[in-house]
């Protein structure tokens, strides 16, 4: 089943689930503008949750859905207001798909799994998902041990599952779109060039340090605990130097503390806080509305897809 189809959404284009940035303001444009928008819940309580889904629902007649990380505590009571709340669509991430996948489903919901392996892929698809984000090495926030690319995963992926694939990390242009579609995905999720959106509950300060950022300046950090991508500030240098070192998970978790990403990404404390962010983010270079961002990326996919057909004969026969 294609994508827009399962969405029931115009674009196959999803917006990440992005912990303080995700909030019901970027998930409802996001789906009004034709894409698919997720309230991202990692970063909510559960009463905090039932407002987004409720304010969400009043701004946009579109579907949208909502993003669990499995790992947070309180996933009970999340799941529990999004079944109250009738929300249609769920993305999970951060765990074992085992765990809800099939509890979503039995009440009509359509659930799409994020991995970053084959072999997580594999039991997402076992486990009853409609659909896998398969998220590369390039993507911001959390990220997979295996620090496969993109460009090596999609294919991957896509060998071993019969369900759609969705591409996410790097994914911030029609070209890069283009690029997923014809490695095999069937749509794509942008987490970045979300993150910076007019509409995104990040802080302006965090969302300009992204617009200024270019290339090399994120990192893949924490991996003694659990691998995130970060925008390099004082934090960051702290964590690269306990990691050089061979911290502990413990010291590691110790030094992250709690509320890092808050500080960072939602109050803008930019060299004391978590500042996750993907490598696409040297590719944003303004802060835009929502819709424009959509319509930037499908109308970009569509040149390309032109200007690929246009090719030489020479360059696309065997002749």
């Amino acid at each position: 089943m294609p994508i827009t189809s399962l969405f029931n959404v115009r674009y196959p284009i999803v917006q990440a689930g992005m912990v303080w940035c995700s909030g019901w303001k970027l998930a409802s444009a996001v789906s009004n503008a034709g894409g698919l928008g997720l309230i991202g819940a990692g970063s909510m309580y559960p009463d905090n949750l039932r407002n987004h889904i409720r304010k969400c629902a009043a701004a946009t007649a579109k579907p949208f859905g909502v993003n669990v990380p499995l790992l947070y505590p309180d996933v009970k009571q999340l799941i529990d207001i999004i079944v109250e709340e009738s929300v249609r669509i769920v993305f999970t991430s951060a765990g074992n798909p085992a765990a809800w996948t099939g509890y979503l489903k039995d009440r009509g919901i359509t659930v799409v799994h994020v991995v970053a392996s084959q072999k997580y892929a594999k039991r997402a698809e076992a486990a009853g998902a409609d659909a896998v984000v398969a998220e590369g090495f390039e993507a911001g926030g959390h990220n997979g041990r295996e620090e496969t690319t993109t460009l090596c995963l999609i294919p991957m992926v896509t060998d071993v599952v019969s369900v759609p694939v969705i591409a996410a990390g790097g994914i911030a242009s029609g070209k890069a779109m283009l690029a997923a579609f014809a490695l095999g995905a069937e749509g794509v999720q942008v987490g970045s060039l979300f993150a910076a959106a007019e509409e995104s509950s990040a802080h302006p300060l965090f969302k300009e340090a992204v617009v200024r950022s270019g290339e090399g300046d994120t990192r893949l950090s924490m991996k003694g605990l659990m691998p995130v991508r970060l925008l390099r500030n004082d934090f960051s240098r702290e964590v690269d130097q306990a990691d050089r070192r061979g911290a502990s998970a413990e010291e590691l978790r110790a030094l992250l503390g709690t509320g890092r990403a808050k500080l960072g990404m939602f109050e803008g404390d930019l060299q004391n806080g978590e500042l996750e962010i993907g490598q696409a983010a040297a590719l944003v270079n303004q802060v835009k509305p929502a819709a424009t961002i959509v319509n930037d990326l499908w109308n970009g996919f569509l040149h390309e897809k032109t200007r690929i057909a246009s090719l030489p004969a020479e360059l696309i026969t065997d002749n």
